[in-house]
């Protein structure tokens, strides 16, 4: 048996499985590395400490497949998008990593001659102004981080996506390279020529030499080489840094950010095919097909993964707080134990009495795009409780979602008929079930909610030819629960008409 092993890099852990040639995806190891909130509305990771964190990962997914040795044909990697870190040829980080949820860099957006490219940049590269994108990250370094810019001009720096720095550090330092899932969310990509665009280089200041090489998502990204060295001063034991070095000469064969990976992974390959992950943020996109269609509703165009030539585009949403207003209920407010109790809560009260949330923690995403807007509670009276909050909390992901989706139909004129999900959220089976009425659609589950590392292994098992094709991969979707729709559409509209009275409410906290 053959195995590709699966590297996703998240947004709070990183996680390793592996993938057999018949298309069963292990049971997952699972690695978390800390946050940083270093100021209000500012999120920031090491980046070192994601390269050790990946390296942990295969060494317990390795240990605890010890079939797997001498087995492995190729490794895919997905991981979080837009977040951005700068570090040097040696692959050391200059500084701490900006995390996509950040909005350090809310000032760089409204710069003048930022703003007045707004429309082209939209045109060109498929995105909005928004701190949300690696364009202004990378200029915030340059201009907050001593000495970096003067590096960047040199040649003695790089800035990157997640998934240049993984491939240069797991290469040791032989490839730097993105695919185009990635450099789509730098907000200096054409998508449509699928390369960086000049004029967006000059506009950020950000030399070209500095940034990983555009490629298909199955490609050869180069040969693992790990360092026997680097493992012995990281604490490693003996049996992890046998497993780990018998890796080198694998190749990295697919990379995939973590949306269009899970995109692949719900075997929504087909044009109209829509998706939604709920995970840390909540993600819905649909499969455009190989003509990009670029939204007038604020939703965004990216390229969702390129195969022997033939690239396919989606149209996305992003919702920044999906699974964080569960944290949020849990680590904060101390609602809730685990959030398995969410349901409990949900299903003891009838409705939320009139209670929304809008958590709007850092801005709101698509398709508003008001970085500085802020969380709002409507409709509180002296009788709302704990209850009414944890429900408000789950159902404003619903309603965010829903909204995403609702656009897509009026962008595309694809109103379909099922949605596929996946992430860990889906397990509020509450929360599925308001989503298939608030959408009048079928909500399939996937049985598995690891979508995102199955795409990036297929995308590997494609180009190592473990799988033929793209079309091939779909037998090997498994779906799980399912969930129709049973609310009638007066309520929808009623709900949502009361969620869209918060919202409104919410845009006037922030100051853009």
């Amino acid at each position: 048996m053959k195995y590709i092993l699966c590297i996703d890099q998240g947004t709070t852990s990183t996680k390793a499985f592996l993938l057999d040639e018949e298309g069963n995806l292990s049971k997952g190891t699972h690695v978390p590395f800390k946050q940083y909130y270093p100021q209000p509305g500012w999120v920031s990771h090491d980046a070192e400490e994601i390269y050790l964190s990946v390296l942990k990962a295969i060494a317990m997914i390795l240990k605890d497949h010890p079939e797997a040795a001498g087995n492995i044909c190729s490794m895919g990697i997905t991981n979080q998008r837009e977040t951005t870190v700068a570090f040097s040829p040696s692959g050391k980080p200059f500084t701490q990593a900006i995390v996509w949820q950040c909005r350090r860099t809310s000032d760089i957006c409204r710069r003048p001659e930022i703003r007045e490219q707004g429309r082209r940049i939209t045109e060109i590269t498929g995105l909005k102004i928004d701190p949300y994108f690696s364009a202004t990250k990378m200029l915030w370094l340059q201009e907050n981080i001593p000495g970096l810019k003067e590096c960047c001009t040199s040649g003695e720096a790089y800035l990157s996506t997640i998934d240049g720095f993984l491939v240069f550090r797991l290469t040791g330092g032989k490839t730097y390279a993105s695919d185009y899932s990635n450099c789509s969310r730098t907000m200096l990509f054409d998508i449509s020529k699928k390369k960086y665009d000049q004029e967006f280089l000059d506009l950020f200041g950000i030399p070209e030499k500095t940034l990983a090489k555009p490629m298909e998502s199955c490609a050869d990204y180069g040969q693992v080489d790990i360092s026997e060295e680097y493992l012995k001063d990281n604490g490693f034991v003996e049996s992890e840094i046998r497993d780990l070095l018998s890796l080198n000469g694998v190749r990295i064969a697919g990379v995939l950010g973590d949306q269009p990976a899970a995109l692949l992974g719900q075997n929504a390959i087909n044009k109209g095919d829509s998706k939604t992950t709920y995970g840390t943020g909540s993600f819905t996109l649909m499969n455009l097909g190989t003509e990009p269609v670029f939204s007038k509703n604020g939703l965004l165009t990216s390229c969702a993964w390129s195969i022997k030539g033939v690239t396919n585009y989606a149209l996305e949403g992003s919702i920044f707080q999906a699974g964080s207003v569960i944290s949020w209920l849990k680590d904060e407010l101390g609602f809730i134990n685990d959030p398995s109790e969410c349901d409990d809560y949900c299903n003891s009260i009838e409705d939320c009495g009139g209670v929304y949330l809008v958590p709007a923690f850092t801005g709101l995403g698509a398709p508003y795009w008001k970085p500085d807007a802020r969380g709002v509670l409507t409709g509180l009276t002296r009788g709302t409780g704990r209850a009414q909050l944890v429900r408000a909390g789950v159902e404003s992901i619903a309603y965010q979602v829903t909204e995403l989706v609702n656009l897509m139909t009026d962008d595309t004129g694809i109103k379909a008929g099922q949605m596929k999900v996946d992430g860990g959220v889906c397990a509020s089976a509450f929360l599925m079930q308001l989503q298939s009425d608030l959408l009048g659609v079928t909500i399939t589950r996937a049985l598995s909610d690891e979508m995102t590392a199955m795409g990036a292994g297929l995308a590997a098992g494609i180009e190592s030819g473990i799988f033929e094709s793209i079309g091939q991969t779909g037998k090997f979707y498994k779906a799980g629960a399912s969930y129709e729709p049973k609310m009638s559409a007066f309520e929808v509209s009623e709900k949502m008409e009361g969620y869209r009275s918060a919202v409104r409410a919410t845009l006037l906290s922030g100051n853009d």
